[in-house]
């Protein structure tokens, strides 16, 4: 992940087509070390392709995932029946504090 975002960093700043090298530079402005062999895989993967194409197709290919979210809350309310108001509002603090995680588990500042 963080490969490629330093390489939409690059495209950002006006360079179409990134080297290896230019993404390894980003990299090591804010302290990581770039392993070679991924970073060869995604120049690969994205070499002669159009970066704005590439996201607009993940973006269709993601909006056509279900996310039943909505369904399996509405069906749990359904099941237990009317909960007490102190223990849904207890509910709703603890969903918050997990939500406040700085990185959310993703590993991006590694």
């Amino acid at each position: 992940m963080k490969y490629l975002a330093a390489y939409l960093l690059l495209g950002l700043g006006g360079n179409t087509s990134p080297s290896a090298n230019d993404v390894k530079a980003v990299l090591e402005s804010v302290g990581i070390d770039a392993d070679s062999d991924r970073l060869e895989k995604l120049l690969s993967e994205l070499s002669g392709k159009d970066i704005n194409e590439l996201i607009a197709s993940g973006s269709e290919k993601l909006a056509s995932v279900p996310s039943g979210g909505a369904g399996a809350a509405a069906g749990g309310a359904a099941a237990g029946g009317a909960a007490p108001a102190e223990e849904t509002k207890a509910e709703e603090k603890e969903e918050e504090k997990e939500e406040s995680d700085d990185d959310m588990g993703f590993g991006l500042f590694d």
